[in-house]
């Protein structure tokens, strides 16, 4: 590859954390042994207080920034343009760590790894995953890393979820939380979208229960349609509308059911493109995730009880254009850590593109991480 831009992590290597104990897991089963592959970007410094956790979202992985050697397309992790030397995460102050989440694909131990025991891949056979999950097995990353405390952890999405489940679940072990187009739980709409995009992976012929690598086959047909309704939910009507309108790829209608539309055609690349990279019983895990995650379904509903134990500094940030974690639901976590007595900062990013927004570098958006971060970087870095 060629020279790398001056605000670039530039070329980095996944690590692997093998581990050995058992992972106890919400749905009662356990993990004997797994692995955990992440990323670090910057240095520690002296006294290990300049860390921070980043957690990715669904279709995310442990590579958030810099190159990889044998990456064909050359681009870069997904959320590189917030990660580098001067950047908002500047790893000139702080050292940046990302985890590939349990259950995923081409990373940490998931459905297509080869179970220990048979050496076939888990297909189905690999437990269902929470938020919780994915926040233990990070904290034994932590743990394995010699950070007592993480100065920040960071996510948006499901990503957003696991930043709260932290604060909950391990106050002490992080200094600020930044929950980034999150929300405290699904809505019924959000369940029912992803119970489509489940619906049309598991009913794909070529899906075979979950065995498909059994079969040498992959359920392309149900991992598209899964994507392009994803997709959709991603992006706001003002965004699809100033990139596609109703424009006609051909200039005229062709009274058929092939591709007409230019937005027919984006969306159907963007499901093309999902199978080569991604894996469908992973999809159906991580969806499976948001839908579950629900702290204060624990409390009797009750979000500010759900918030009590934390003891973080809270960044919440929402889009005015993101209808799929609308803005009211930041809100509701931020009316909550207030009534819980918790310290919140909250910033409402006017924006047009929709949840996608928050992988991008609106100027108001990274302006916002720049200076909030910039005061977390003068008190690990006095």
């Amino acid at each position: 590859m060629g020279e790398f831009p001056a605000d670039s992590v530039g070329l980095v290597e996944p690590q692997t954390l093998h581990v050995t104990e058992p992972l106890a897991l919400d749905c009662g089963k356990q993990l004997d042994e797994y692995e955990l592959v992440y990323e670090t970007y910057g240095q520690l410094n002296a006294d290990r207080s300049n860390a921070i956790l980043i957690c990715h979202a669904l279709s995310g992985s442990h590579h958030a920034a810099g190159y990889h050697a044998d990456t064909p397309d050359g681009k870069p992790g997904w959320w590189d343009k917030c990660i580098g030397p001067g950047k908002p995460l500047d790893t000139n102050r702080f050292f940046v760590v990302c985890p590939a989440n349990l259950g995923g694909y081409k990373g940490s131990t998931g459905p297509a790894s080869a179970h220990p025991k048979t050496g076939r891949p888990y297909g189905p056979d690999f437990p269902v995953i929470t938020v919780g999950d994915w926040v233990r097995s990070q904290a034994v990353l932590r743990e394995h890393l010699g950070i007592e405390q993480w100065a920040v952890v960071a996510g948006g999405s499901l990503g957003g979820m696991q930043v709260m489940q932290w604060a909950i679940e391990y106050p002490e072990r992080l200094k600020h939380a930044l929950v980034i187009a999150a929300a405290p739980r699904l809505s019924a709409q959000n369940i029912a979208f992803n119970e489509i995009a489940r619906q049309a992976i598991v009913t794909d012929p070529e899906f075979h229960g979950g065995r498909y690598a059994e079969h040498g086959v992959v359920p392309r047909r149900g991992l598209m349609l899964a994507r392009m309704l994803g997709h959709i939910t991603y992006l706001s009507d003002e965004a699809m509308r100033a990139k596609f309108g109703r424009d006609l790829r051909d200039g005229r209608l062709n009274y058929g059911f092939d591709v007409e539309f230019q937005v027919e055609s984006y969306l159907r690349h963007q499901g093309q493109s999902f199978v080569e990279r991604f894996d469908a019983n992973t999809y159906l895990l991580m969806t499976k995730a948001l839908d579950y995650f629900d702290p204060a379904g624990l409390h009797d509903d009750n979000l500010q009880a759900a918030f009590a134990p934390a003891t973080a500094r809270f960044l919440v940030i929402s889009f005015t254009s993101d209808w799929r974690f609308s803005p009211e639901r930041s809100r509701e976590i931020v009316d909550a850590l207030v009534d819980a007595g918790k310290q919140v900062s909250y910033a409402e990013i006017v924006s047009e593109l929709g949840h996608d927004e928050f992988l991008l570098d609106l100027p108001q958006y990274t302006h916002t991480l720049r200076a909030y971060l910039e005061r977390v970087a003068r008190e690990v870095n006095p």
